[in-house]
Order: structure tokens, then sequence, then C-alpha cells
């Protein structure tokens, strides 16, 4: 069957947006993992490098819902300037520090926070963002499109962190990312105005409000399916992160160059837009909530492979495999909740989405450092696979709604779900 264009590339600004995600996601990429392997370097304790994903956390944890509130009243473009502006000046920061040899753990903790803090109202932004530019039947599309920029830039991206780190050293890493974030800008004034729907009142539309927060919260707690699906979300991702392990594994294990690791970086991603770009081909998927489910048991088996294997190749295979499994689960997962809500509170409900989906990875890296401290990698590797299982059953039977989800239920909105 021949590839056609995606419906939702035909639609602009979408496209012009979609453009600049790919590029500044692939520099994104690249810096993700040249921080794991640099902070690898400066230090042979698993538990350090974990560090990471705490300092990537805890800010998303405090501002998140802060942001979701104010990406429902002040415009989601402006919003993302100066983000996309902020986590540029970081990488440059990044970049300065290592270049001139001043670079110490800390410092990486610390600019890795300032950045997650600008990610964390970026976000809620851009996905209530993305909705704004095209119609509503094409949502599927546009996120399985999401998911390839994604996992396009983050095939790119390590495979040439490895390569620009043998041939040119960290810095560059960082110098590089902080210009693909040059596209995102560019994207954003190319798109021009978007309408969107306030989440307040026209007569106050710059109040942020605890009540206007907790709405967005309550909008939650009575969707069962976007509930569910945000839990599943969660502590699939807990049990089953180990990114922060790859150095260790590539260096222990596999006994393998930064070349190989870089490439290793890319499995995920390259099963993730193999996926995608399969979605990317229909515009409707059905039985959603099913097929929801069954990826992330499959995420959790591959993650098991994972943790057992002691070949390189079999350990590409097993990433390729969670990558694949990972981006179903993405694509119908943005899916639902899109669907499921109306757009003037469509910020709050990312946000709220945002803590879970972070803070499970994040959380997860830490649990995966404290138990391979514990009890060795493969053991950290393979309980988190078998958690995650364990998860997609008890979602099973505590919210069955989620399997019955089809994908053509009407929205709700925040008045019918309270």
């Amino acid at each position: 069957m021949a590839l056609k264009i995606p419906p939702s590339l035909r639609v602009r600004p979408f496209a012009l947006f979609w453009t600049g995600l790919l590029i500044s996601v692939a520099g994104g990429q690249m810096q993700f993992w040249a921080l794991l392997w640099h902070v690898s370097q400066l230090s042979n304790s698993p538990i350090v490098v974990s560090g990471i994903g705490l300092a990537r956390f805890l800010p998303i944890l405090i501002f998140s819902l802060v942001a979701g509130a104010l990406a429902d009243v002040f415009n989601r473009r402006k919003i993302m300037f100066v983000t996309q502006t902020t986590m540029m000046i970081t990488a440059i920061l990044l970049g300065l520090l290592t270049l001139f040899g001043h670079i110490q753990i800390w410092q990486i903790y610390l600019l890795t926070a300032i950045q997650a803090t600008a990610a964390s109202f970026d976000l809620p932004a851009r996905q209530a963002l993305t909705p704004n530019l095209v119609p509503r039947e094409l949502y599927p599309n546009a996120f399985s499109m999401q998911s390839i920029a994604f996992n396009t830039g983050a095939i790119v991206g390590p495979a040439l962190s490895g390569i620009v780190i043998a041939s040119m050293g960290l810095q560059w890493v960082y110098f590089i990312n902080a210009i693909t974030y040059l596209a995102v800008l560019l994207a954003i004034a190319l798109i021009g105005n978007i309408p969107q729907t306030k989440g307040v009142p026209t007569t106050s539309p710059r109040v942020i409000s605890l009540k206007a927060i907790g709405e967005g919260i309550q909008f939650i707690i009575h969707s069962p399916v976007i509930l569910s699906s945000m839990i599943l979300d969660f502590f699939a991702t807990f049990f089953s992160s180990a990114n922060t392990l790859l150095p260790f594994v590539a260096q222990q294990i596999l006994k393998v160059s930064v070349m190989e690791y870089g490439w290793l970086s890319a499995g995920q991603s390259i099963g993730a837009v193999t996926v995608a770009l399969l979605f990317s081909q229909r515009a409707n998927i059905r039985r959603q909530g099913k097929l929801l489910l069954s990826a992330v048991t499959f995420f959790g088996l591959a993650t098991i492979l994972f943790g057992i294997s002691r070949n390189i190749f079999l350990t590409l295979f097993a990433l390729i495999c969670v990558g694949a499994s990972d981006s179903v689960s993405t694509i119908l997962r943005n899916t639902i909740r899109q669907l499921q809500t109306p757009d003037y509170i469509r910020g709050r409900m990312v946000s709220v989405n945002q803590i879970f989906f972070s803070g499970g990875p994040q959380l997860g890296e830490i649990e995966a450092g404290l138990v391979a401290q514990a009890f060795g990698l493969s053991a950290a590797i393979i309980t988190g696979g078998l958690g995650c299982i364990v998860t997609v059953m008890a979602v099973m039977g505590i919210w069955p709604d989620l399997r019955h989800y089809n994908g053509d239920e009407p929205a709700l909105s925040a008045q019918t779900s309270i």
C-alpha cells in the first residue's frame, strides 16, 4: 500500500507546527541522552544518574496545575514563545559550562530543573494548542503525527548524540539543541493567531484562581475514562522506566562504546515511529480502550526482555518493541483525552495529565536506580516489567469503562461530568 500525505499535514498551521516540533525534538533528545552519558562520566553510581529524573519531575509537580490554568486563560502561542526561549538559554548555559570545563553534577541538576520548569508551562500550552489547529475528526491523525515527530527526533537525536560526543565533544550537543529551538519559535510566528476558548469569564480574562484549577481536577476525577488512562500511564511507566540505566547496561552488561550506546538510545523511537507511521494513514481508530490496554501489556513484556538480554541485537530488538507499544499507548491516550475534553478546560486537563505521565517515568527512573543499586541492573528492569503488567490487570478490574471505550463517544463537559 502506497503511503499518502496524512490528512492533518494538509492543514497549513499544523504542518508548520509539526515541522518545528520535529526539529526541536531531535535536539532535545540529543541533549537528554547526552546528559545521562555526561552524568555517568562524572559518577559511576546509578542513583546519581537517576537524579536527573527528580530534577525534571519536581518543577512539573510544583508548577503544572498553574501552567494548565494559564494555558486556558492566556494566548497559548505567546506562552510557548517564553518557554521555548527559556529552554534555549539553559541549553546554551550547559554548553558553555561544559566547554570551559566548569560543569559539575549540581549545575546539571539545576539547569535541568530550570528547563523542566519551562517545559511544565510549555506542554499544556502546546498540547492544548494542537486541537485548535485541526478539525475534530483529525485529532487521532494529528496526535499520531506528533508521535512521529517526537519519535523521529528521538531516533535522529540519540544517534547524532553519540556521533557528536565522539567527534566534537559534549558541549556541541547542548549548542546544537539550543539552535533547534529556533525552529519552533519560527513555526509559532508563521502560524499567526489561533482562536481558543477561554476558560474564565470574559469580564476577568486574566484571572487564574484555585477555583479554576479545582475545576480541572474535578473534571478528571469524574471522567472515568480519562482518569483511568492517567492512572494506567503513571504506574506502567513508573515500573517500566529504566532509561537512565541504559548507559550502565551499555557499559557494564553489553560492554559497548558511546557510538553503539547512541543507537541503543534510538531503539525505542525506531519502534515508535514505525507504529506512528502506520497510525498516520488512518483518520479514525476504534476499540481504543482494548487496544490501549493490550499495548501497555506488551510494553511490560518487552521491558522484561530488555532486562533479560545480554546481546546488543536482542537488546535493540527489545527496545524497539518497548517503543512500538509505548507509541500505540501514547497516541491512544492523547486521542482519548482530547476527544473527551472541551477546549475551554483542555489546558487544565493536560496539566493534570502532565503530572501523571511525567511523574511516572521520572519517579520510575529513581525507583529503578534504587533497585539497581541494591539488587543489580537486570533485577531493576525485569521487576519493572512485571509491575507494569500487574498495573494493567488492576486498571481493567477497577475501571471497566476504559476497556469498553470505543472512540466515538461524545465529549464531556465540566458540568455534566461533575
